[in-house]
């Protein structure tokens, strides 16, 4: 690559959904409607999940202004969080976009990029229009006593969610379909543990009680936090309590239908950070994406506008 690079010329980092050597296609069909539209880039292809931040970086210290992910949540995730270890000098230099083409597109959908429509997203992306956007960052200690953070763009889930998008990302490399891995999922989380005793601080309030699941989104929390925008500086939480049976099934109708909020047995804030005291061993997902379980009591805050990003016209 070029030291010199053109600030018009995008770095286009790629994330086949299955590993390397898979999703060619799909690539073939982004490139064909980025040369049809003649845009000027150079692209790199991400071996596995852990080499994202590495290329992301390379592309940062080779001068790229403008950097795409061809990926969903999880490589955007590593983008951002390589992102935020550069200068701020060089992050408020630097543009980020998505063209959607992941297991979980979450916050790609909430700007209404569409996996489905690359030729939309590529004439969306050339307009340029770009928006300071929102960061949550999550704070905790890890095994070996260090103090660790972490930045999400989409959501932090804890408890039956973390739990259940942990299985449907295993049932996927099994069946293969999205759908089928979601169906299957949810079989098996009627066989897991449905709630956790959980200690938590929100605002003035604290909620010390057994709870089934709780999303702290910075955008849609795939649908849990539906009214959360990355732009407003603040967090928006969704706990939910364990409900019966016949309730549990009515959330999930819910959920799909983006109604999510009128389940009774969810319990929504607004607030700028959320102080996690205990959680009894509940799982943690950051944007789709298991963590180590932390160590003890972590806060989850919001920075506002930290990452320039390209939205749609």
């Amino acid at each position: 690559m070029d030291n010199n690079i053109n600030d018009s010329r995008w770095g286009v980092l790629y994330c086949p959904k299955g590993g390397l050597g898979k999703g060619a296609a799909q690539w073939k069909k982004i490139q064909r409607v980025l040369d049809e539209r003649g845009v000027e880039y150079d692209f790199v292809q991400s071996e596995n999940t852990d080499s994202v931040e590495r290329l992301t970086r390379m592309l940062i210290n080779n001068g790229y202004k403008t950097i795409i992910i061809v990926g969903g949540d999880s490589a955007l995730n590593d983008a951002v969080n390589c992102l935020m270890e550069a200068g701020r000098e060089v992050r408020e230099s630097v543009v980020l976009g998505v063209i959607p083409n992941g297991l979980i597109n979450d916050f790609a959908r909430f700007w209404n990029f569409k996996e489905s429509d690359v030729a939309q997203t590529v004439d969306w992306l050339m307009k340029r229009r770009v928006r300071k956007i929102d960061l949550g960052c999550i704070r905790y200690t890890n095994k070996k006593g260090e103090n660790c953070h972490r930045y999400f763009l989409n959501c932090v889930n804890i408890g039956l969610i973390a739990d259940m998008m942990n299985l449907r990302r295993q049932t996927h490399r099994l069946f293969g379909s999205q759908t089928l891995s979601f169906v299957v999922s949810f079989v098996l989380m009627l066989f897991h543990r449905l709630e956790y005793f959980m200690d938590i601080k929100i605002n003035a309030d604290e909620v010390k009680r057994k709870v089934m699941t709780v999303c702290i989104g910075n955008a849609y929390g795939y649908g849990q936090t539906p009214n959360a925008v990355p732009y407003n500086g603040l967090l928006d939480v969704s706990v939910v309590y364990h409900p019966e049976v016949t309730q549990l099934i009515a959330g999930i109708w819910l959920l799909l239908t983006g109604r999510f909020l009128n389940h009774r047995s969810v319990h929504p804030y607004r607030t700028r950070e959320v102080e996690i005291v205990e959680t009894r061993r509940a799982m943690v997902g950051i944007d789709g994406r298991m963590m180590s379980t932390p160590v003890g009591s972590y806060k989850v805050s919001v920075e506002q506008e930290v990452v320039n990003f390209l939205i749609p016209e």
